[in-house]
């Protein structure tokens, strides 16, 4: 078999012996200097853009091998003022546990209102790049490899102006280099604002079905710094959809890449790659457009991940409170079944109003987690549901190594006994001790740094993958590790979550095993 790629870094961090503690979270963002609040500009109008903004990412610009944060501002649509002052923010590790803040000097710049944002070496040069969503016009950032970012987005026909929310990027064609997929929501916009109230007075943020949906676009990288928009060509283009969050996975493993969106109240569309250029959407055959009652749910956030061990990877997505945030279990043969209620997601999901979310081992014990950012839609909800509140505790789901979770949030440190307003969510680890850390993103508020500051009971593996024949990053790469009689399969992503991208270095924990095996890397391609 010819590589396409190498393995650039692997970092083992060993077990602490006798360690019982293996998670225990603890908010940061102070102490390691990020002092961001979001701008959602909250209004009396209520546009919806106010209560769905937050994004940010964990993601290395300078790759010192140490993870650096970007945070997505919002803006307002009634204060130029405040919209200009709504500045993104870029904050590089130092290394030591503190950030600083880059931003001034970084080239990034305010444009629209800021929704989301996804990285990754679109141009194969060996520096990350950078892409912003927002309700207006995206952007996207060339890593200029000095500190600062150019604005190519003109040149690299990578624009869009609609109110776009999630991106990722994956290698669709598997040419090399890395196309863009970006989600776009409704088509709202200020001068066709639609007043909507609860019980006839009570303005409130409006239900998505009082707008028409907007179709996503992919953009294929055609290798020489430019994207060409093959929304039509590929397929992708589907009027119907109100899309939120994606993620690209190859799941029924036929060597393509294919791309699963969370949509809002209408069904979820999965993108089967044909391998031709073409995509075929068949969410509705193979189990992950609706609920088991058939039922299209408030789609938000999403990821990809093998949950129970068999190396296919599963699919979560986030909802509405009384809704469940769904698990769909891959089976294999390009079907999966709704386990929502079998893994255990659904009693543990049913009162909250989910966001962003990831799949990560958050324990060391060598099977994947799910975390969840939480927080309602309706920002003055309790005025006419008692039990409801804006701001929501996030979740922590552990895997008891079959796909089944149980909520340990509560007894995992102070980090998760916040209530805030959350959107964005994503994983890494900042501080390289050998476990995953999460950054949490809230609306019209402070974001949120948990560091994971478990014993680590468990060793682990982090290894990075740099792409020779496949792309730069080796997104998309499948990375088996053998454990004993145990495969743990993860996978290289490049945006998931909502408004999010978590680290592009792949995380493995070994549990009570010492060492591992052997390390296999299925390149893109």
């Amino acid at each position: 078999m010819i590589s396409r790629g190498i393995v650039l870094a692997g970092l083992l961090c060993a077990a602490v012996p006798g360690s019982a503690r293996t998670q225990w979270f603890v908010e940061a963002a102070e102490e390691a200097g990020i002092d961001f609040r979001h701008e959602n500009g909250a209004t009396p109008e209520k546009y919806m853009p106010e209560t769905m903004s937050g994004g940010g990412l964990f993601f290395d610009y300078d790759g010192d091998g140490w993870l650096d944060v970007f945070l997505v501002n919002g803006g307002s649509f009634v204060d130029a003022g405040a919209a200009a002052a709504a500045a993104h923010r870029l904050y590089r590790n130092d290394g030591d546990g503190t950030l600083t803040d880059h931003s001034a000097g970084s080239g990034i710049g305010v444009s629209g209102y800021g929704m989301g944002a996804c990285a990754a070496d679109y141009d194969n040069n060996g520096d990350v790049d950078l892409y912003v969503t927002s309700m207006g016009p995206n952007r996207l950032y060339r890593n200029e490899g000095d500190g600062r970012f150019a604005d190519v987005t003109e040149a690299a026909g990578a624009g869009y102006d609609l109110w776009s929310s999630s991106c990722a990027f994956g290698d669709v064609d598997n040419d090399g280099d890395g196309d863009l997929y970006v989600v776009n929501y409704v088509d709202f916009a200020v001068d066709n604002n639609k007043p909507c109230v609860h019980t006839g007075d009570v303005p409130v943020y409006c239900h998505p079905n009082v707008y028409n949906g907007r179709s996503d676009v992919l953009f294929r990288n055609d290798g020489d710094g430019a994207f060409t928009d093959v929304s039509r060509a590929s397929g992708v283009h589907h009027a119907g959809g109100k899309g939120l969050g994606v993620v690209f996975a190859d799941y029924d493993r036929d060597g393509w890449t294919d791309i699963y969106v969370a949509n809002d109240s209408v069904p979820n569309f999965l993108f089967h790659n044909r391998g031709d250029g073409a995509f075929e959407e068949v969410a509705l055959f193979a189990g992950v457009a609706v609920d088991r009652a058939g039922e299209p749910l408030a789609g938000m956030g999403t990821d990809m991940g093998d949950v129970d061990g068999d190396g296919l990877p599963d699919a979560f997505v986030t909802n509405l409170a009384t809704q469940t945030h769904n698990l769909y279990t891959n089976l294999g043969a390009g079907l999966f079944m709704d386990s929502t209620y079998e893994s255990g997601a659904g009693r543990a999901t049913l009162p909250f109003v989910g966001f962003g979310t990831v799949f990560a081992d958050f324990d060391n014990d060598g099977d994947l987690d799910i975390a969840v950012a939480n927080g309602e839609v309706i920002d003055n909800v309790a005025l006419f549901q008692d039990n409801r509140t804006y701001p929501q505790r996030n979740l922590l789901l552990d895997n008891d190594g079959t796909g089944r979770f149980t909520d340990v949030g509560p007894e995992s440190g102070p980090g998760f006994a916040l209530e805030k307003v959350g959107r964005a969510l994503a994983a890494g680890d900042i501080d390289n001790d050998g476990d995953q850390d999460l950054l949490v993103v809230n609306v019209g508020q402070t974001a949120d740094l948990l560091r994971n500051d478990g014993e680590n009971a468990g060793g682990s593996i982090l290894v990075r993958t740099v792409g020779t024949g496949s792309n730069r990053d080796g997104v998309g790469a499948e990375l088996t590790l053998r454990v004993g009689d145990r495969r743990l399969v993860r996978h290289v992503k490049a945006g998931s979550s909502y408004l999010a991208q978590s680290d592009l270095r792949v995380h493995f924990g070994l549990g009570a095993a010492e060492r591992a095996e052997r390390l296999e890397i299925r390149w893109p391609g």
